[in-house]
């Protein structure tokens, strides 16, 4: 189903996420009061308008409160994004995610109405250190605080192994949830006969304090 979204902010993470928005087949209005920043993506959304997002007029003419999901991305300025969060909820937007800049913001931006707090870079902060300290992780997300899906290159020890024998989820408490083979190649739902090859991601699911018993 093709949505309408709106991201106001377009500085590197509001751009990133307008552009991928837009690259998976959705409408997107993008707003930024700099010029320049408008230009760089007027050719990859819908609609690119350079616009001060603080003045409620402003918002309810370019129809925003009529779109399906808001994104607030400025980061920097504190006072314009919370003041933006709460016109988008006042209005009637149905679904606002927000950008922090921390755990305090947050809080603010969690208590005005948005639907979601988003903190770009304590996320990748612990992508980051996962990667660092695990060499085989190659991304990460967190379900909750002890759950998390990984990708990790197939171990020496996996490779030319059914997930049977290796029984992953007995011996290390992790679900394989999909195989990703060569660059095109995903196998989803992988059964007990599925057998590991070199070079295999494996995209798993599980406790993430368990990960460290691994092996590279």
């Amino acid at each position: 189903m093709r949505k309408q979204f709106v991201v106001i902010g377009l500085g590197r993470f509001g751009k990133s996420v307008a552009i991928t928005i837009s690259e998976l087949g959705h409408d997107v209005l993008a707003i930024d009061k700099n010029e320049s920043a408008v230009h760089s993506v007027m050719n990859d959304v819908t609609q690119a308008v350079q616009a001060d997002a603080r003045e409620e007029e402003t918002l309810r003419a370019l129809g925003v409160r009529n779109l399906d999901v808001a994104v607030v991305a400025m980061g920097d300025d504190l006072e314009a994004n919370i003041l933006i969060t709460l016109m988008l909820k006042e209005m009637g937007t149905p679904y606002v995610v927000a950008k922090a800049q921390s755990s305090q913001h947050g809080k603010v931006l969690e208590k005005i109405g948005a639907d979601k707090v988003i903190y770009p870079e304590q996320d990748m902060g612990i992508r980051l250190a996962h990667n660092l300290v695990t060499s085989n992780v190659m991304d990460y997300i967190e379900l909750s605080p002890k759950f998390s899906i990984f990708e990790i290159v197939a171990s020496a020890q996996f490779v030319n192994k059914s997930l049977g024998e290796l029984d992953l989820r007995a011996v290390y408490g992790i679900n394989v949830i999909a195989i990703k083979r060569n660059e095109d190649d995903i196998i989803v739902a992988p059964g007990a006969n599925t057998v590991i090859e070199e070079r295999d991601v494996l995209v798993i699911v599980g406790n993430k304090k368990l990960l460290a018993k691994l092996p590279d």
